[in-house]
């Protein structure tokens, strides 16, 4: 039987996704614990599901976890199909810099951060959190490759490319050297109010006060440079994810923590390029295969870890059970990313 779906956010969801804001903790900038801000995620996230939304920038796709046995929300992911062109979308471009002089007789390189805004257009993938006591046998990996079955879904409505963004080192106290060493001096705040302020406005404040010229690394602490393009303690089984998907990180940072960005083509991401359309017939006769599955209906969108048998290579034989859950009928089309 099917433990766990992800299924469009819905209104009502507003408790449950307070909830989950609350346990992400200090840094997880895109659940932030601000219940207007949570109810427009989900506003935006139900006119992205119901309506006719015809520019790829224009969809904030929120994807619940629901425990099949209870109902509960047990998590949430979310894919956003344009970044950058409404409000700007920062991050530091690590760039190598040659230093050298014939007189002295000198040469060596410099790493220098320079403030880009250079991922316009691309589609993001984040808001990846799971309650502590659904983790493990596989959770993690359906909330992560359910958004790339969403985009496969319909390849219109979102970019050619696609980013990720890793939280970086935050301790337990909401302290990051990067922030610390850095940020703070041109913002005078906290760590925690640029991080609520980047999830809550337009970010016209960075463009304000972030600093208008090239940062040289060397320039800052060790504790600072150390954590340059390392993300959270937390997120290494994400990242894990994410490489085996097909993205890589190739020196961009997030501008308040450090953290990695990564990026594939969405052509290239493994769930999407592996997946394939098939038939549904209801039965238990076949080839037992275990992956993911979808309705691959964007208005009405349904993923869960599959538990069905292939009958050929354009055949999945599902249970009545996992037919209601997924909301498939005997004869329709669905998508499946089979494991190998």
């Amino acid at each position: 039987m099917i433990q766990y779906v992800m299924r469009p956010s819905r209104l009502s969801d507003l408790d449950d996704l307070m909830e989950l804001a609350e346990l992400s903790g200090t840094g997880f900038t895109s659940l932030p614990v601000d219940e207007r801000r949570m109810n427009e995620r989900l506003t935006n996230s139900d006119r992205a599901f119901t309506e006719a939304v015809p520019e790829h920038d224009s969809g904030r796709y929120l994807m619940m976890m629901e425990h099949v046995p209870t109902g509960n929300v047990a998590g949430c992911s979310a894919v956003k199909a344009g970044v950058g062109i409404h409000e700007p979308f920062f991050n530091y471009r690590i760039i190598t810099v040659a230093q050298a002089s014939q007189a002295a007789d000198k040469r060596h390189d410099m790493d220098v951060l320079v403030l880009t805004n250079e991922f316009v257009g691309y589609t993001e993938v984040g808001t990846l959190f799971v309650r502590a006591e659904h983790r493990g046998g596989g959770v993690g990996r359906l909330a992560g490759q359910s958004r790339y079955l969403l985009m496969a879904s319909d390849e219109t409505k979102f970019g050619d490319n696609v980013l990720a963004e890793l939280r970086g080192i935050v301790d337990d106290e909401g302290r990051t050297p990067f922030w610390d060493c850095l940020g703070r001096h041109f913002f005078r705040m906290q760590f925690e109010e640029a991080d609520y302020l980047s999830a809550v406005t337009d970010n016209q404040f960075i463009l304000d006060l972030m600093p208008k010229y090239p940062v040289y690394i060397d320039l800052l602490p060790d504790r600072a440079i150390e954590v340059i393009g390392q993300c959270h303690p937390d997120g290494v089984g994400a990242m894990k994810l994410l490489e085996w998907e097909g993205f890589r990180y190739e020196r961009t940072v997030d501008i308040f923590d450090g953290g990695p960005m990564m990026a594939a083509a969405r052509e290239n991401i493994r769930t999407i390029r592996e997946s394939r359309e098939v038939r549904v017939e209801l039965g238990s006769d076949g080839t037992p295969v275990s992956g993911l599955i979808s309705n691959d209906r964007l208005g009405d969108f349904r993923c869960a870890m599959l538990d069905g048998h292939l009958r050929g290579d354009d055949v999945i034989a599902l249970s009545t059970e996992s037919l209601d859950v997924l909301r498939l009928n005997a004869g329709d089309t669905a998508r499946v990313w089979v494991r190998k």
